[in-house]
């Protein structure tokens, strides 16, 4: 079945469609990530997205229960350069093709991925949409130019109702932004009482349930198409000890005088190496974003620069000089990627012990 991709600079890729046979409009961004597809579909800050993937080879070990990031994925469509028919894994039970049918995803292979990468390192992110050959190139052009990117991604990958997550420790209030599942895991794993609560819950409504701390979450789009969740943050900030994890970490600066701006491609993959200031060890990170945190608004603010990217200097980490409260803008539960960044949930829970800690000395 032949498929093709028109971007809105008039460039045409035409290849072969797998998964679901539908048309899919959104923005055309790019993963260097060498594993972790089932992964990268399934997490929701790809929400209306079109993502391809540079490696050359997609689907090899299949599609296995154990590392969905959401249950509904909320990514567009895939867009890969040669999709595997026969998956080799252990843990495999379906193939790609057979997921991305039942999710009602469409994807596209046998196109020049790295030309198309190229393109979008060169010109930016830009719109695209994936349809038949047998549609008039033109039209869908004209579509495509008069159409406008979604700002409520944030909205539709929350959770509508607060749920809990049970453990003995702490009490995280993680606040759903388009949570991915292994943030979840990592508290779960150091036994916090985690309630996972929807975008917009007001700081009173989040004071009621008594938390430990308050984790916001990664998730998609602009963060100041979020104005609700930035009130919130400036709320509670020096109340309770706060950990923020790529969108939490924008709308953190944004809460405390920063500003963000909308990055020409993004950080899409899980290899982007990052320096600690504090130890000038480099880790290497999982990142999926397209906007970053402008250093130079954060002169006037109570805010330190604690991480930066190696590749391109844009800032990765924030902790508050008065507050207990850090951010950073990668994903330290990885998921997929490597690990590096783990031990930041330690930190979360020493920050908790240290505030529990001084309340009780202050009783």
């Amino acid at each position: 079945m032949k498929r093709q991709l028109i971007l809105d600079d008039g460039t045409v890729f035409v290849g072969e469609g797998f998964g679901a046979e539908v048309d899919a409009l959104g923005e055309v961004v790019f993963n260097t990530g060498m594993t972790g597809y089932q992964e990268i579909l399934s997490d929701p800050s790809y929400c209306g997205q079109l993502v391809t993937l540079t490696y050359p080879l997609v689907g090899n070990y299949g599609i296995n229960r154990d590392d969905f990031e959401s249950i509904s994925p909320a990514i567009k469509a895939f867009i890969v350069r040669e999709v595997a028919d026969f998956a080799s894994n252990w843990r495999n039970e379906n193939t790609l093709d057979e997921l991305l049918k039942i999710k009602g995803i469409p994807g596209i292979s046998e196109i020049d991925t790295r030309k198309l990468t190229r393109i979008i390192r060169k010109h930016g992110a830009m719109k695209g949409i994936i349809c038949s050959t047998e549609e008039n190139v033109e039209e869908i052009l004209h579509k495509l130019k008069a159409s406008k990117l979604p700002r409520d991604q944030v909205k539709q990958v929350s959770t509508k109702t607060a749920y809990p997550s049970p453990g003995r420790g702490f009490r995280v209030v993680l606040i759903d932004f388009g949570m991915k599942h292994g943030i979840l895991r990592e508290l779960n794993k150091r036994n916090c009482d985690v309630i996972v609560v929807p975008y917009n819950t007001t700081s009173d409504e989040i004071r009621r349930l008594r938390p430990d701390g308050i984790m916001l979450s990664n998730g998609p789009g602009d963060p100041k198409d979020v104005p609700e969740a930035i009130e919130t943050i400036k709320e509670l900030l020096g109340e309770i000890p706060l950990f923020g994890i790529c969108l939490g970490h924008q709308l953190f600066a944004l809460a405390c005088g920063g500003d963000t701006f909308k990055m020409k491609f993004g950080h899409r993959g899980s290899n982007h190496p990052v320096k600690d200031l504090k130890t000038g060890q480099i880790a290497l990170t999982s990142q999926n974003h397209g906007y970053a945190v402008d250093e130079n608004s954060l002169t006037n603010t109570r805010l330190k620069v604690t991480h930066v990217a190696i590749n391109d200097g844009t800032n990765e980490g924030l902790r508050h000089l008065d507050y207990p409260a850090f951010t950073v803008q990668y994903h330290p539960e990885a998921s997929p990627g490597p690990e590096d960044a783990n031990y930041l949930f330690d930190e979360f829970l020493e920050l908790m012990k240290k505030e529990k800690r001084e309340e009780l000395q202050h009783a």
